[in-house]
């Protein structure tokens, strides 16, 4: 599905489902607020952007899992942090290799160990 493009209806319901919004994807810079409008239009989000959104909602939904609420992830995700260099964690998701090192940072702070 990915490769084939998001329908932008579902990427819109998942982020809801995920407690966050389309615009705060934007602001997060998940997707760019002029590439959200245009896939608003076209009623699906490129393979490329397809793969970035789903990124961002994967790790997302592993910050809400590990700090209990949506308003605690949101929080720590716009949060800079010692353990990312002081990079704010939502920063690091516009690549692969940003979005393992939160993922694994959150595994630390799951099991007690960020640090």
């Amino acid at each position: 599905m990915i490769r084939q493009g998001l329908d932008y209806d579902a990427v819109e319901n998942a982020a809801a489902a995920a407690g966050i919004d389309l615009n705060e994807l934007a602001g997060y810079g998940a997707i760019p607020l002029r590439t959200l409008s245009h896939s608003r239009r076209q009623g699906r989000f490129s393979p490329i952007q397809s793969d970035r959104v789903m990124r961002f909602l994967r790790v997302w939904s592993l910050a809400c899992e590990v700090f209990g609420t949506v308003d605690k992830a949101r929080a720590w995700m716009g949060r800079s942090t010692l353990p990312l260099d002081g990079r704010r964690p939502a920063e690091l998701l516009d690549t692969d290799e940003g979005a393992r090192l939160v993922e694994e940072l959150l595994g630390r702070i799951e099991h007690g160990i960020a640090a």
